[in-house]
C-alpha cells in the first residue's frame, strides 16, 4: 500500500489548513474597528512618540529614572492615553449595539476622515465634556443619516470654537425654546448682575457668538412656505425717548436654536440619534 496521499487526503488537507487560517484570522469587524482605531490614534501626533519614550523608558528604566522631565511628560501623557482609551472602548461598544448597518459607513475614507479630525479636536479639548461631546458627535455620524459629513466638520469647528458657557446656554434653550435673556440667565446663574458687570459683557458676548454663528436666533413668525414673516414697525408713541439702552437680560425677546442648532445639540448632547436604518436620506 502507497504512502502518499491521495487527491481526496490532499483536498481534506487543504480544507483543514483553510479552517485553521480563518480561525486565526481576525474577524471582519474586528479588522473594522481597527481600522477606525488606527484613524483615531494616527491623527493624534504624540501617540507615537509616547508609546516609543514609553518602551525606552521600560528598557532603561533605572537610568532614566533620574530623568524627571521625561518622567513627569511620560506620567501626564499616561493619563491621557488612559481617557483615550476609554473614550475608543465606549464608541467601540456603542458601534456594537448600532449592528452591522454601520459597518459600510465605518470603514469609509469619508468616515475615517471625519475621525481623524475629530480625534485632533479631542486632542486640543480643554474638559471632559467637550470630550464627551466628540465621542457623541464620532458615534452618531457613524449612525446616522441626518447631516452631511460637511456639516457634521462644521460641528467639530463649533467644538472646537466654542466654550462650555457657550454650549449651557444652547443646552437651556433647547430645553426651554423661547426663551428670553433674562430666562436663560435666570436659570444658568439666578441673581441678575448689574449692566456694567463683566458678566454682563460676557453674556453678551455668548448671545452675540452664537446668533452670529448660526446657532440660535430670535423667533420669528414663517408663512407656509417657511419663510421668515417681516414684523411690523411699531409706531413711536409721543413722549421722551428712553434714557438707557436695551438690557443683557431683555426679558421680551424670544430665542430658539436655529434647525442647524438643533441638528448640532442631537449630535453632540445625545448619546445616540436615529440610527441609519431609520433615517431617510443624507443631504447632499
Amino acid at each position: 500500500m502507497s504512502d502518499n496521499p491521495t487527491p481526496s487526503d490532499n483536498d481534506k488537507i487543504v480544507d483543514r489548513l483553510r479552517a485553521e487560517l480563518a480561525k486565526s484570522e481576525p474577524t471582519r469587524r474586528r479588522r473594522i474597528i481597527e481600522k477606525f482605531v488606527l484613524a483615531a490614534l494616527g491623527s493624534i501626533p504624540w501617540v507615537g512618540g509616547f508609546l516609543s519614550a514609553a518602551a525606552s523608558f521600560k528598557a532603561e528604566e533605572e537610568t532614566l529614572k533620574q530623568d524627571s522631565m521625561q518622567t513627569q511628560w511620560l506620567e501626564e501623557h499616561q493619563q491621557k492615553i488612559s481617557m483615550l482609551r476609554d473614550t475608543l472602548e465606549e464608541i467601540r461598544q456603542r458601534f456594537e449595539s448600532l449592528g452591522a448597518g454601520i459597518e459600510e459607513r465605518i470603514q469609509s475614507e469619508e468616515y475615517l476622515a471625519l475621525v481623524r479630525k475629530a480625534f485632533r479636536t479631542w486632542d486640543e479639548a480643554d474638559t471632559q465634556e467637550k470630550r464627551r461631546y466628540i465621542a457623541n458627535i464620532v458615534t452618531n455620524a457613524a449612525g446616522t443619516l441626518v447631516c452631511s459629513d460637511d456639516v457634521v466638520r462644521l460641528f467639530l469647528d463649533w467644538l472646537d470654537l466654542y466654550h462650555e458657557v457657550h454650549f449651557a446656554v444652547i443646552q437651556e434653550i433647547f430645553e426651554n425654546p423661547g426663551a428670553t435673556r433674562f430666562d436663560i440667565w435666570s436659570d444658568l446663574y439666578g441673581e441678575i448682575p448689574r449692566e456694567d458687570s463683566a458678566e454682563a459683557d460676557l453674556f453678551r458676548l455668548m448671545i452675540r457668538d452664537l446668533s452670529t454663528g448660526g446657532v440660535i436666533r430670535q423667533a420669528r413668525d414663517v408663512n407656509e412656505l417657511g419663510q421668515f414673516v417681516r414684523k411690523r414697525p411699531q409706531r413711536s408713541r409721543r413722549g421722551s425717548a428712553p434714557t438707557t439702552m436695551e438690557s443683557a437680560f431683555e426679558d421680551t425677546k424670544p430665542y430658539v436654536l436655529t434647525d442647524l442648532g438643533k441638528q448640532f445639540v442631537h449630535y453632540t448632547m445625545n448619546e445616540v440619534v436615529a440610527r441609519i436604518e431609520d433615517s431617510k436620506r443624507r443631504p447632499t
